[in-house]
Parts: C-alpha cells; sequence; structure tokens
C-alpha cells in the first residue's frame, strides 16, 4: 500500500511516500480500515519533529497521522458493532496502538472510532475527530457550558477555535474570541459575539468577568487569560499545565487537557454535524504525495480551519 512514512526525525524533509508499505493486519480489539481522507493536525508534525518520544518509544519507519475518514474492510476478535463496508471515522494514531492514518490502509482501535456523519463528505468528516472531540470534551465536559455563561476562546480561527465557538453557541453561550487581523470576519462567521484582535488589543483589558477560558494559544496568552475569569471560573488549556498561584491568586480552577478520541464522544460529535449544530470548514486539501507541504502549512500557514490529506 501506499504511506507516507518517516525513518528519521527531521521537518517536511524526513516525510517519504512508500508506495509499497506493509499493510496492516487485523488484531484483538482492533479494525482495518481503507482510509479516504486523513485529518492533518499539530500532533503529526510533533512526532515527525520527535517531539513525542518522551510519551512512548516508537520503532521506525513511521507511518504519520491520526484522523481518518473510511469504509471498515475487517474487524478484528472481538469487535463488534461494525461490519465491512460501514462508513467510519475516528482515530488511527500510533500514539494510540494505531498503524497511523497517512496511508490507504489503517489499523485503528475500536475504541476510537464510530459511524461518518452522514451528512458530511469523508474529506469533511476527517477533518473532525482530534479538533472536535477537543472542543466537545473542553466545553462540554470539563466546563459544563451552558445557557448565559461567557467564555473566552483563543484561537478562534484554528481548528479547534473553529469547532468551539459553534458549539459555545449551540450551548447558548456569550463567545468572546481572540483572532489575527485577516481572521476577524471568518471567526465572526462562525457565531462569535465579540472578536478581539490579538495583535492590536489586549483581551485581558477589554473583558472581564467571565465564566471560562478556552486556551488553544499557551505561553503568555495563557497567564494573562486569569485576569478576565470571574471567582469560581475555569480555564481549560490546550498547552499549559495549570499554575497553583494563579488558581490562588484568582480564585479559579485550571485544568490540562488531553484529548481522549472515544467512540462516545465521536458519535456524539457526528450527532451535532447532522443536526446542523457545528459546520466543518476545510481551508485546504492536499493529496498524500504532498504530505510534507501539508504540514509545512499547517505548522507556518494558521489556516482557518482545518487542513485534510484526500487519498481516495
Amino acid at each position: 500500500m501506499k504511506a507516507a512514512q518517516i525513518n528519521r526525525y527531521g521537518g517536511s524533509e524526513a516525510v517519504e511516500i512508500n508506495k509499497n508499505a506493509a499493510s496492516p493486519v487485523a488484531s484483538p480489539g482492533k479494525l482495518i480500515v481503507e482510509v479516504y481522507a486523513a485529518g492533518v493536525n499539530p500532533i503529526d508534525w510533533k512526532i515527525r519533529e520527535g517531539y513525542m518520544q518522551q510519551m512512548r518509544s516508537l520503532s521506525f519507519p513511521i507511518i504519520l497521522g491520526s484522523d481518518f475518514s473510511g469504509l471498515v474492510m475487517e474487524a478484528g476478535e472481538g469487535v463488534s458493532g461494525f461490519k465491512k463496508g460501514d462508513e467510519v471515522y475516528g482515530q488511527a494514531i500510533v500514539l494510540g496502538g494505531g498503524s497511523g492514518s497517512f496511508a490507504e490502509f489503517a489499523l485503528v482501535n475500536a475504541k476510537a472510532i464510530a459511524y461518518k456523519p452522514k451528512s458530511v463528505s469523508h474529506v469533511e468528516a476527517a477533518a473532525l475527530p482530534l479538533a472536535g472531540v477537543s472542543a466537545y470534551q473542553a466545553l462540554v465536559d470539563h466546563i459544563g457550558l451552558s445557557v448565559g455563561k461567557k467564555i473566552l476562546i483563543h484561537g478562534g480561527a484554528g481548528g479547534i477555535g473553529t469547532f468551539a465557538i459553534q458549539l459555545a453557541r449551540h450551548e447558548g453561550a456569550y463567545v468572546a474570541a481572540t483572532a489575527g487581523t485577516d481572521s476577524i470576519k471568518y471567526v465572526k462567521d462562525l457565531g462569535a459575539d465579540e472578536v478581539i484582535d490579538y495583535r492590536k488589543q489586549s483581551f485581558e483589558d477589554l473583558l472581564s468577568d467571565y465564566d471560562a477560558v478556552f486556551d488553544t494559544v499557551g505561553g503568555d496568552t495563557y497567564a494573562r487569560s486569569f485576569k478576565v475569569l470571574k471567582k469560581g471560573g475555569i480555564i481549560v488549556s490546550m498547552l499549559e499545565q495549570p499554575r497553583e498561584e494563579l488558581m490562588e491568586k484568582y480564585g479559579v480552577n485550571a485544568i490540562s487537557q488531553f484529548t481522549q478520541v472515544t467512540s462516545g464522544r465521536l458519535s456524539k460529535l457526528a450527532e451535532l454535524v447532522d443536526r446542523g449544530a457545528v459546520k466543518v470548514y476545510v481551508d485546504r486539501i492536499f493529496p498524500l504525495e504532498r504530505v510534507g507541504e501539508a504540514l509545512s502549512y499547517l505548522q507556518k500557514g494558521h489556516p482557518r480551519g482545518k487542513v485534510v490529506l484526500e487519498i481516495k
């Protein structure tokens, strides 16, 4: 099969297209999926550059990619609820026991897939798993967002931010978001009530008494975010660990989120998409052969929404 692999850590030049990669074999609790499209995420270039070595030791060659949408080809022992030909989406990341989604076929954990949303294409479905579940887990499971609550979402134009704004609006919250100058209209169109241009404005001078902050940016932005929260508020960060001194100073709770893509969350996300509550925005589509370019574009290009590889 054809697959995008690395045999060493590095930049885009380390990614190779192997037209004769070994096809995965079904095993207990896992399925073989024919990959129609694969979403591109920051975790993919971080694996390529070797940042994830401390999490799990990996052996070369490594097939990159996590998110996918495609068809079930074979179910391993102990897998129920899926049959050959079912349209599914989810994750096949090597760190989670999969074989990588930047390939024509992938081995996937049955606990990390669900039926694909019926109302969208495979390209759109492949954009959903990590970013969509990250937003859902933060806003619904951690924050418990509800009608009338006020939330600040950092990185509103990014993959996660795009879903988070829509989900927050669906839950009935008042939404403020940060974005770059050229993305303000895009973020407003997603449903944000208020958009702060982070290049020209200081959000902490404009906002106060917020119930929650969802941080996808980190660094100084994270530390400054505590100032906009009311006492008893909560900040969830995709990048930073909780800082006890800031929690005590401002009387708020802080959570560092490690996104867990589960069948349950994927099913709920698919339901929201099919109901029209959440739309998928794909910034650019690349063929598998240009995966190196796709990773570089995601890393340096500040896409609005998601980047996807079309494989079949």
